[in-house]
């Protein structure tokens, strides 16, 4: 049955949050249970101010191994076996970040992005995970949505600073411009498959498969490796 009441779904989601803890131990050592628990302290906002999740090597460290692929990569399925439902363990190996990301309904979605946030994000995935360009420029997203918009360019300000308090880019490491943006391993994967489907679906107004949006979006080496595919 479905609710109307969101503060009540909250509460249950909640609820089935903390149920789904008790299965790790079911899947997962307790020193496997006390990485998991640092990666997902490390990974919150109110927490960390940027730098979100640990490196491998500082996983692997409090696992007490060192580059062993199997083990790793099993960890990581076994935690999302136990959690997969709430929660998303993912590694980022070009980033060389581990974080845990919250699953969450569209309508408590909407409470921490606004529109304008939610477009800029779409548009630099796209401009970086499939033209595969390094960063978006500031500039570049005042062309894209600025006249679009009154006082376009506050706006899109606000929509970038929101999206960097919640991990999801940050400023290009690689350069020293101060107006380039790129996306981080939480930004990249705050897409879900049926969002990409629906958005590819709109944009060429016809029904298509799971495989033809993994391959709009070249993501899949990513599947693959998480065992998505």
């Amino acid at each position: 049955m479905k609710t109307e009441n969101p503060a009540f779904e909250e509460e249950i989601m909640q609820h089935q949050n903390l149920n789904s803890f008790h299965t790790l131990r079911s899947v997962l050592t307790d020193r496997e249970e006390q990485t998991f628990m640092s990666i997902l302290f490390s990974s919150s906002a109110t927490i960390r101010a940027n730098n979100f999740g640990l490196s491998r090597k500082e996983v692997e460290k409090l696992l007490g191994v060192t580059r062993n692929d199997q083990y790793f990569f099993s960890f990581l399925s076994r935690v999302n076996q136990a959690v997969g439902r709430y929660y998303r363990l993912i590694y980022d190996e070009q980033r060389d970040q581990v974080v845990v990301l919250l699953r969450v309904p569209a309508w408590s979605a909407r409470h921490t992005l606004s529109e304008e946030a939610l477009a800029v994000l779409l548009y630099m995935f796209y401009q970086q995970e499939v033209l595969e360009h390094e960063y978006t420029l500031l500039s570049q997203l005042l062309e894209a949505f600025g006249h679009e918009m009154l006082k376009g360019g506050r706006r899109i300000q606000l929509a970038l600073d929101s999206l960097r308090k919640i991990g999801a880019i940050e400023h290009d490491p690689a350069t020293e411009r101060k107006d380039s943006y790129c996306l981080t391993a939480i930004g990249v994967h705050m897409f879900s498959d049926s969002f990409l489907r629906r958005v590819v679906e709109f944009s060429h107004s016809n029904q298509l498969s799971k495989e033809d949006v993994m391959k709009f979006f070249s993501r899949y080496n990513l599947y693959e490796q998480e065992g998505m595919m």
